[in-house]
């Protein structure tokens, strides 16, 4: 399976791990934007609130393309700033994309109670609690 893997960029250093036990599994994953650069945006701030948004509007457009190309998404969800769970707009906006393409959402802990709860609801994600095993197209 193509998985998307999609999360705040705080969680960039878990994926090493999780990229490694997909791979044991047979899957190709695509990561997520700035992977290779987890300071881009703030290096787009120097350059003005122009260039910053023309680089936000580059992520959203490549987002959804990459979307467009895999099977499902897997978002991690961890704590972050004393946030369980935690699921950023970026990220969200991801999901919402993976939803209206009907591709497979995997989210990787619970779902974070606040303002999107319902629509994060509404998407229909596999909750897997951190199993990997359930990841699946069925």
């Amino acid at each position: 399976m193509k998985i998307f893997i999609i999360c705040s960029k705080q969680f960039y250093n878990d994926i090493p791990p999780i990229l490694e036990k997909l791979k044991k599994q047979g899957h190709h994953c695509m990561m997520p934007n700035c992977y290779n650069n987890p300071n881009a945006e703030m290096e787009s701030w120097l350059d003005g609130e122009k260039a910053h948004s023309n680089f936000k509007r580059n992520m959203f457009l490549r987002s959804r393309k990459v979307t467009e190309d895999v099977d499902a998404v897997l978002c991690l969800n961890f704590e972050k700033d004393g946030k369980q769970n935690y699921i950023g707009g970026a990220t969200f906006l991801e999901l919402y994309d993976a939803f209206m393409m009907n591709k497979k959402i995997f989210i990787w802990n619970d779902l974070p109670q606040g303002i999107f709860y319902d629509e994060l609801h509404g998407f229909a994600p596999t909750i897997i609690q951190g199993d990997l095993n359930l990841i699946n197209i069925k």
